[in-house]
């Protein structure tokens, strides 16, 4: 698990380089929208490896969801149609 955390946490830091230097409106929206799910990811990969009933999983169990509503409510491509 401690892999597949460390995968996404550089994938995410990965987008996040290359949105900063994109130049097409685009390609940095889809670069920060694959970041964001990488960071969704390893949350959850993070909060799944913490023993049940501790303060800190409580806390990430609600960062998560207010995570998870907070991009889909802002999950749109942004083109005119």
């Amino acid at each position: 698990m401690n892999r597949e955390l460390r995968e996404f946490r550089r994938l995410e830091r990965l987008c996040l380089e290359q949105a900063a230097l994109s130049t097409l409106d685009w390609a940095r929206s889809g670069l920060l929208k694959v970041a964001n799910d990488c960071r969704l990811a390893a949350d959850t990969i993070e909060a799944r490896s913490r023993p049940p009933g501790t303060f800190a999983g409580a806390v990430q169990a609600l960062r998560l969801a207010l995570g998870a509503m907070r991009s889909s409510s802002g999950h749109h491509s942004g083109r005119r149609h």
